[in-house]
């Protein structure tokens, strides 16, 4: 499901801000951008995602700014000095005085040491970015609710089609074998007058009884319908669970019940009831993707 969340605070001088953005995934694959310095953040912050999150491809964007006097790295006065004096002492620069640019010294390695106490800074940062997180996490839940309710009513709209066309075929079921036996009857009846048989009762109802006993989709309507009813109940279901990949599966076992039905059916008014079942199953696996 998509949803997207932002929050910022200022704390002693420095600004954090985190936006968590959210698209329609099967599992949770989580991204976590954050600044280099604070990478240490990223197991806590995944956690908070995991926890508020269920199901999406979530990414969580923090960027921290630091205005304060705190953030300003410390010159190694002593390293400076030695990279000064070796410069100085090159053989390559003749006697007298040397012009040196200070700016190119400073990116020299070991002359800017980043700010002390590294540990209270990280700590610090902790106390302010992680409710940030639970905050943005928070926003996209709510538009992933909403989302969520329109996902719902249309999974309902194509659960009542497959109750409309289910009705259709628990009707139809019985004609059809009906109307087989007068089907055959009078086939094997064309067919034995020219040549002066009759045929036998007991022959002919054996016979039906083995069309019956093929084409009995009693159980495979009812197991469909008990699917539609635990759909229905779980859409309702107002618990914390998340029952997006439980409606996947229940979408699956679905399609194998029409699909045992197509395959047993001889009728043509079943056959389109069942291809119309499974198109509205169809657009049930597609949409439960996107559920959480």
């Amino acid at each position: 499901m998509t949803g997207f969340g932002e929050a910022s605070t200022v704390a002693q001088g420095v600004t954090y801000f985190v936006e968590v953005r959210s698209l329609n995934s099967k599992y949770l694959k989580s991204i976590i951008r954050l600044p280099e310095e604070f990478q240490g953040l990223e197991a806590e912050i995944e956690t908070i995602l995991r926890h508020r999150l269920r199901r999406g491809t979530v990414t969580c964007i923090v960027t921290v700014s630091d205005a304060s006097e705190s953030a300003a790295y410390t010159v190694n006065h002593k390293a400076l000095s030695s990279y000064i004096q070796q410069i100085q002492n090159a053989p390559q620069i003749s006697s007298g005085s040397v012009k040196i640019e200070i700016g190119p010294l400073l990116a020299l390695p070991g002359v800017l040491q980043p700010p002390a106490n590294e540990e209270a800074r990280i700590e610090r940062t902790r106390k302010a970015l992680l409710p940030m997180v639970e905050k943005a996490c928070s926003t996209v839940i709510v538009l992933r609710e909403k989302e969520g309710q329109m996902l719902c009513n249309e999974l309902l709209t194509q659960r009542d089609v497959i109750a409309t066309e289910l009705e259709k075929v628990k009707g139809r079921a019985p004609q059809m074998v009906l109307d087989y036996e007068i089907r055959l009857k009078q086939r094997v009846e064309s067919m034995l007058t020219a040549v002066g048989v009759a045929v036998q009762p007991f022959d002919l109802i054996r016979e039906i009884a083995i069309f019956a006993e093929r084409t009995d989709i009693r159980e495979e309507t009812t197991r469909l319908g008990g699917h539609i009813d635990q759909f229905a109940t779980l859409l309702a279901s107002t618990g914390e669970q998340p029952v997006g990949r439980t409606l996947d599966f229940l979408a699956q076992e679905m399609l194998r019940e029409a699909n045992t039905m197509g395959a047993k059916s001889a009728d043509s008014e079943i056959s389109r009831s069942v291809v119309a079942i499974k198109g509205a199953i169809d657009r049930i696996k597609e949409q439960v993707q996107n559920l959480e």
